[in-house]
């Protein structure tokens, strides 16, 4: 069985380096954004989270694709409040959960710890429902983040807290009817002593994708790894997703449209290089700082096909 996973990971990379490399995604209605961060879409909706360089500013905003063609963003329903963040749909689209810090109750301001929280509606045509907070055992009172979910509701994500194997570490939570198990956190196949996060379940549960930073065989800051789900139940060691899909730079917020075969992540890999002669007009200057791989969050896409 180990055999066979090393030979998916094998015809995985080497079918994918061959075949493109990553571009960006969106880049003509996003480019005004100074930056952001995640992503999750179906066919005619993108949620993502802009933010101001340093993020304190944070809000989810929604794109809609209208006669096949993604319009300009707008601040979703439930956003713009608080600072929101790292949104994801369910395979249903009936439910977004997402990471905020906002209170927990309607008539508090008092923003507390991040906790992993859900909108739901009866369908895309509907309004979101006000913000409602998972609750215990999924949050604590320390930092939930990105919530991922299986098609049969199982919950993925990220926590520094106490028992957590490192900094961050990936956890797992199994669906028990509108509820969720007590936590768990993934094994050392995964998770170490450093910064573990962002994971990207496959509706399937057959492979995780997530970030891990400043790792041994890291190309240089956070990168995508991948793991796949063996037939104990149990994780193969994640392996680096290699120069196809990171950079020296942050590498995070993986996102698969499995329909699509397309994998969709936020890096800060740049381009941005001083001509020889320097520049002689702002007009040059400006074309090169305002590039879209200018070390800013950008968002980018990649064909992704794991072998059957």
């Amino acid at each position: 069985m180990r055999k066979f996973f090393l030979i998916i990971c094998i015809v995985l990379f080497s079918s994918l380096s061959a075949r493109e490399s990553p571009s960006p995604f969106l880049e003509d209605i996003l480019q005004e954004y100074p930056s952001i961060r995640d992503l999750t879409l179906s066919k005619d909706e993108a949620y993502f989270t802009a933010q101001s360089p340093m993020g304190e500013i944070s809000a989810i905003m929604v794109s809609r694709k209208i006669r096949n063609k993604w319009r300009k963003p707008e601040i979703a329903s439930f956003s713009g409040s608080f600072a929101d963040l790292e949104p994801f749909l369910s395979v249903d689209g009936k439910r977004l959960y997402y990471a905020s810090n906002r209170p927990l109750t309607s008539d508090s301001t008092t923003v507390k710890d991040y906790d992993l929280w859900m909108v739901q509606r009866d369908d895309s045509k509907s309004k979101w429902s006000n913000p409602i907070n998972l609750g215990a055992p999924v949050n604590t009172g320390h930092n939930e983040f990105y919530p991922s979910l299986t098609q049969d509701g199982n919950l993925y994500f990220t926590s520094d807290r106490p028992d957590s194997k490192g900094k961050d570490d990936i956890f797992f939570s199994a669906r028990a009817g509108k509820d969720f198990t007590a936590p768990i956190s993934l094994s050392d196949s995964i998770n170490t002593s450093g910064y573990e996060f962002n994971a990207f379940i496959a509706p399937d549960e057959s492979y995780l994708l997530f970030s891990g930073y400043n790792r041994e065989d890291g190309l240089g800051s956070g990168d995508l790894y991948i793991s796949f789900k063996k037939e104990d139940k149990t994780w193969t060691r994640a392996k680096n997703l290699g120069e196809a899909f990171n950079s020296k730079y942050m590498d995070y917020c993986p996102f698969v449209d499995t329909k699509s075969q397309t994998l969709y992540f936020t890096s800060r890999r740049s381009d941005v290089e001083f001509k020889a002669g320097g520049f002689t007009s702002v007009k040059t200057l400006l074309q090169e700082l305002n590039k879209s791989s200018n070390g800013q969050s950008r968002l980018y896409k990649v064909h992704f096909k794991i072998p059957k």
